[in-house]
């Protein structure tokens, strides 16, 4: 039985991949021709290179989009493995199909909107398709080689890489165009953070109490929070001995954070308590989307 469960959630985590790979293609599909392609706007990255491209010449974006991400197709497959790729590949082909067979009905060309929305839609089917394990966009995939290369970090390798998309935009296209652009990418970019980190932000809470026990059986027992214990000793001591004290340490969601602080306040209301943001939080007690693995 516990051999079947264990089958069972292993095709139903597939399929749940494969749907959101399929469903972040259309949805990216639907960005690109309902509002981006109709207007001449442009995203960042590969998809942006390719939009410019097809905007310049009579290339199908569909085509463009397939050729101009097959190196990093290839690129991945070294870098990050066999089934990632083959998910990029995936993802990618299915875009460029969907752009050529699907009918996307044009929804508005007021410039304002369709840099929003189109950037929301195109942003969504980019976080759904990484959160399906792959990607519809090469960009990524070279600035994690390029970080291995060269003294930038994946942030600014992609930041420079869309000021110079968007820099050839403003010459080929407009600088209006360019600008309403750089509304999408900025759109598009937010909305795939949204979806693959969702609304819990994670914040890292510090607590120096002396009361720390009772704080750390609060956390552990009623709020059921995983807590780190550090051991240390004051450095405020006029007398110049230094006491040791226990420093907790908790990681929680931005929707928790008052709660608890609360909490604390309420069992010590001389509490030190220091919040810092976390980008990422994998393990652990906190709940945390699994990653896509590889065989």
């Amino acid at each position: 039985m516990v051999f079947e469960a264990k089958n069972f959630l292993r095709v139903f985590r597939l399929f749940e991949e494969y749907f959101l790979l399929v469903l972040g293609v259309l949805i990216a599909g639907f960005g690109l021709e309902g509002f981006l392609i109709p207007n001449g706007f442009i995203d960042g990255g590969v998809t942006g290179i390719s939009l410019l491209v097809s905007f310049l010449t009579p290339i199908s974006i569909s085509i463009l989009l397939f050729l101009f991400n097959i190196p990093f197709i290839i690129l991945a497959r070294k870098q990050i493995g066999k089934i990632f790729a083959f998910k990029a590949f995936l993802a990618i082909v299915g875009l460029a199909v969907s752009l050529t067979l699907i009918s996307y009905p044009v929804i508005t060309s007021d410039k304002l909107l369709v840099a929003i929305f189109g950037g929301v839609l195109l942003g969504s089917g980019i976080g759904l398709a990484v959160r399906g394990g792959g990607v519809l966009d090469g960009t990524e995939i070279l600035s994690v080689y390029l970080n291995k290369k060269i003294n930038l970090s994946i942030g600014e390798i992609i930041f420079i890489i869309n000021i110079l998309i968007f820099s050839v935009a403003a010459i080929f296209l407009s600088i209006e165009s360019a600008l309403y652009s750089i509304l999408t990418y900025l759109s598009a970019a937010k909305t795939v953070d949204f979806i693959i980190q969702g609304i819990e932000e994670y914040m890292g809470m510090t607590i120096i109490s002396k009361k720390s026990e009772q704080i750390r059986r609060k956390l552990v027992k009623d709020l059921k929070k995983g807590v780190t214990v550090y051991h240390g000793q004051r450095g405020y001591a006029e007398s110049g001995e230094r006491k040791n004290i226990e420093i907790l340490f908790t990681a929680v969601t931005r929707l928790e954070v008052l709660k608890i602080k609360n909490e604390i306040l309420g069992i010590d209301p001389n509490a030190v308590i220091i919040e810092q943001t976390i980008k990422e939080v994998k393990g652990g007690l906190i709940k945390k989307r699994p990653l896509p693995t590889e065989n």
